[in-house]
């Protein structure tokens, strides 16, 4: 299994900015995609989830109203379209999988696949 997050750089507050993940080696109808970041010195923190099934989505309630996330089931792609971004965004995010065709987990331990991080700095 591959996860292959792609996106991220260097922007300014209130820029906006991509993330897209692209999966390969799993079957992704059968599982949940999410968006986790971490910061230097902080725990990884959930970003954003979405159902395969369903297409409900679920998101941190520091990014809610800024981030979209959405997937290409035919392409086996997610997406993070974040914007007004603001300096506290700046972390590595890591997109992961999580095997579930309906509910979506909001915690790290509910994923079983996670990509290597593509990091976004957003300066003031």
């Amino acid at each position: 299994v591959q996860l292959q997050a792609s996106g991220g750089g260097l922007v300014q507050a209130g820029d906006s900015l991509r993330l897209s993940c692209a999966a390969s080696g799993l079957t992704f109808s059968r599982y949940a995609m999410g968006w986790f970041r971490q910061a230097p010195g902080k725990e990884r923190e959930f970003v954003a989830g979405i159902s395969w099934s369903t297409g409900d989505s679920y998101y941190g309630a520091s990014v809610k109203g800024r981030f979209t996330i959405s997937r290409d089931n035919a392409k086996n792609t997610v997406q993070l379209q974040m914007n007004s971004l603001k300096p506290e965004d700046t972390a590595v995010y890591y997109c992961a999988a999580g095997p579930y065709r309906i509910m979506v987990p909001l915690g790290v331990k509910g994923y079983d696949y996670w990509g290597q991080g593509t990091l976004v700095t957003v300066s003031s």
